[in-house]
């Protein structure tokens, strides 16, 4: 055999034919990008259980401790921790309830409704109200960020699509509340594209709210944050006095006094001490103010003659204050001034200032009192006015009370009148307050767009009768004063 034989193909053999390599790209492309595909599924997943447990941390984790707990031992484990940490709640609950309420409680009623109010009718909701946005067969809807249950309110954030603005939702507030069972619904503005939704479903404040005992108060009251009732939140309503006037306006029997006695009913040691003045008008013959008559330096119980000599001889203590703390270098008062901080009421407002029918009487109350309101708070005098029809026809000078206060109103306009431009539509619904519930109100401070829902204290009758002995009879050894730089004028004693 020669040596071709030995390098011959066998018979048999034959090539394989190649594929085109059309046909076999799909397949390295699938192989290049699988990698890519698993990753990108694997952080969609991550993201959708980082989403759930952020949503749903207590319900999620606790669940998932007790499967592997059941798995990894023995499942009447289970029972028998489900069974512990009931009754660990129990006691939690019963020996600590403001910490169980603040932790658990709250945070459990808030996944819950989250899920179950929310969650399961959000789209359906927002597609009905025609809140969504729609590019071609795509919609869109706002996403709810974080649901918090406090009771008797949920507060729902919620972030706004582009191109929608607070008005939309709050324009559909009634629709909203009734969608998702809630009494009302308020809308705030929270940041840029965010807005919360206070759906309320309770009132905390229905019940009156008992003032503390005059032995619990403190002998030094700070000016700047005087105690008056308690917030819908729990927390206590503080208004300020010390470089601030205070307009308060309510219908009839909406318990404007409530909020006056109750300021004066936190500043009876400072009164008794000397360190705060309180003059009165009380244009209804004294009904009001005269009932706890030892309060004030000074009381007037008519709106003519005596009321504005009263006006002008406060101005003129105004002005000499200002002109002995220029003197002395001191730009406005303080506790340690050395002179007494002036508080000013005036209740009934209206009948100084424009129901007054002597024209040049009228002219000098509102002339000495815009002269107070403009420039008295440095030199320490502060009005507290309460009247009942808040437009500008009656009460003319009313942007000069930065702290304005709205308890019960008639109509839905005169909220705007006397809180500002645009609180009705910032959830200040004075016009709903009920008539079971006087003291209740709605407060709001120049600068600040927040509105706040509060009660006052419920001061009876008694109470006043405490409150004047305390300062007659009982009163205190007055506490020293610093030297003063240069002695203000007194007024005269009390009527």
């Amino acid at each position: 055999m020669s040596r071709k034989d030995w390098t011959a193909p066998a018979p048999l053999e034959i090539e394989r034919p190649r594929l085109p390599w059309w046909v076999m790209l799909p397949g390295k492309a699938l192989l290049v990008f699988a990698p890519l595909i698993l990753g990108y599924l694997l952080v969609r997943l991550v993201d959708f259980a980082a989403r759930r447990i952020y949503r749903y941390p207590v319900v999620l984790l606790g669940s998932l401790a007790l499967v592997w707990l059941g798995l990894a031992a023995s499942w009447w484990w289970v029972l028998l921790a489900t069974a512990v940490l009931a009754g660990l709640g129990a006691v939690w609950r019963w020996r600590w309830p403001d910490s169980f309420d603040r932790v658990a409680r709250r945070q459990l009623a808030s996944e819950w409704r989250r899920a179950w109010v929310y969650g399961r009718v959000w789209r359906r909701t927002m597609r009905f109200s025609n809140l969504v946005r729609r590019a071609g067969r795509s919609c869109y809807y706002p996403r709810v960020r974080r649901v918090r249950a406090d009771g008797w309110r949920d507060r729902v954030s919620v972030r706004l699509l582009h191109g929608q603005d607070p008005d939309e939702f709050r324009a559909r507030a009634d629709a909203l509340a009734h969608s998702f069972g809630a009494v009302s619904c308020r809308v705030r503005q929270d940041k840029p594209r965010r807005l919360w939704l206070d759906l309320i479903h309770a009132d905390p404040l229905r019940a009156p709210i008992a003032p503390p005992a005059l032995a619990e108060l403190a002998e030094v009251v700070d000016l700047r944050k005087v105690p008056v009732g308690i917030t819908e939140t729990g927390r206590r309503w503080l208004l300020r006095l010390l470089g601030n006037h205070v307009l308060v306006v309510g219908s009839t029997g909406a318990g404007k006094s409530s909020v006056m006695w109750s300021l004066l009913w936190h500043l009876a040691p400072a009164i008794a001490a000397g360190h705060v003045q309180v003059f009165g008008i009380d244009p209804k013959g004294g009904m009001e103010l005269g009932r706890a008559p030892g309060l004030f330096r000074r009381l007037v119980f008519d709106n003519g003659a005596e009321a504005v000599e009263l006006l002008e001889d406060l101005a003129a203590l105004m002005r000499s204050r200002a002109e002995a703390f220029r003197r002395a270098g001191s730009a406005a008062w303080s506790p340690s001034s050395g002179s007494p901080f002036v508080v000013l009421v005036v209740d009934e407002l209206a009948d100084v200032v424009a129901y007054q029918t002597d024209r040049q009487l009228k002219a000098r109350a509102v002339n000495a009192l815009q002269v107070i309101t403009s420039q008295g708070r440095a030199p320490g005098v502060c009005v507290i006015g309460q009247v009942q029809d808040p437009r500008k026809a009656v009460i003319e000078f009313r942007h000069l009370f930065p702290t304005k206060v709205a308890l019960r109103l008639d109509e839905p306009d005169q909220v705007d009148l006397a809180l500002g431009d645009g609180a009705r539509e910032r959830g200040a619904a004075a016009h709903e307050i009920s008539e079971d519930t006087p003291g209740v109100a709605w407060t709001v401070v120049d600068g600040r767009r927040a509105v706040e829902r509060a009660r006052a204290f419920h001061i009876t009758d008694a109470h006043l009768a405490e409150l004047n002995a305390y300062l007659t009879a009982g009163r205190p050894t007055p506490l020293p004063l610093p030297p003063a730089p240069a002695p203000a004028p007194v007024l005269g004693e009390a009527a």
